[in-house]
């Protein structure tokens, strides 16, 4: 079976229009269509300096029910993996 690729983009809600094709009236096909996944952003990765410069430093400094951010973050990575078993 010949297999022909083609990405399109929908313009209306649920239509999609093909023209064009190598296939004579009354020639059966079979149409498979599949979504491409949304692509993520992709965030560049930050420079030591950047990071430092960063809001991310410090975010936990005004919590007062973190008196140890190493036993607290090592805490919530634990509690996060075995919600994931």
């Amino acid at each position: 079976m010949e297999a022909i690729r083609l990405q399109k983009v929908l313009e209306k809600d649920g239509e999609i229009s093909i023209s064009g094709l190598p296939y004579r009236k009354g020639q059966q096909l079979e149409l498979i269509l599949l979504a491409k996944p949304t692509p993520s952003i992709i965030r560049p990765n930050l420079t030591a300096r950047q990071l430092i410069n960063s809001e991310l430093i410090g975010i936990w400094k005004e919590r007062k029910e973190i008196i140890d951010s190493t036993t607290y973050a090592r805490r919530i990575r634990n509690e996060a993996q075995n919600r994931m078993e």
